[in-house]
């Protein structure tokens, strides 16, 4: 019974400290950091999101299509904050949690970062620049 509990504690404290990490947070400057503040990217007056290397990771165009560095469309940012991939299922949503900041949320609900108000419609940017963090540390591995 006392190693379940444990066994219980040690994975609750990790499932934890995995989630925080994945934390993305939107300033009023455009500026994308992670929960450890460190920069992944920026989004240009143009709605350009870039990594930190300055490469495009995608574009909002007028429409609200984002589309990908290599012109394919990924999905559907909405003025409310809500993102819609290709198959026209819901990923993230947003909620507000303070005056200028709102809450960037899953699907699910979960709160995976903040967005600046002027920036709710790059709150998708936490999906994609987390997909790309975690395919960037698959490659690393192998």
């Amino acid at each position: 019974m006392f190693l379940m509990v444990i066994s219980l504690s040690v994975n609750a404290q990790t499932k934890a400290k995995t989630s925080s990490n994945e934390e993305i947070h939107i300033n009023k400057k455009g500026e994308i950091d992670d929960h450890g503040w460190n920069k992944l990217g920026f989004i240009t007056k143009e709605d350009i999101v870039k990594n930190n290397e300055g490469k495009t990771i995608y574009f909002i165009d007028a429409n609200g299509n984002v589309i990908d560095s290599n012109g394919k469309k990924m999905g559907t940012a909405k003025k409310n904050g809500s993102y819609y991939n290709i198959k026209g299922e819901n990923v993230v949503n947003i909620g507000k949690t303070q005056e200028e900041k709102w809450e960037i949320l899953d699907a699910k609900g979960h709160n995976v970062g903040s967005v600046h108000k002027n920036y709710k419609l790059h709150a998708c940017a936490a999906h994609c620049l987390l997909l790309e963090q975690k395919m960037n540390e698959e490659k690393s591995k192998k």
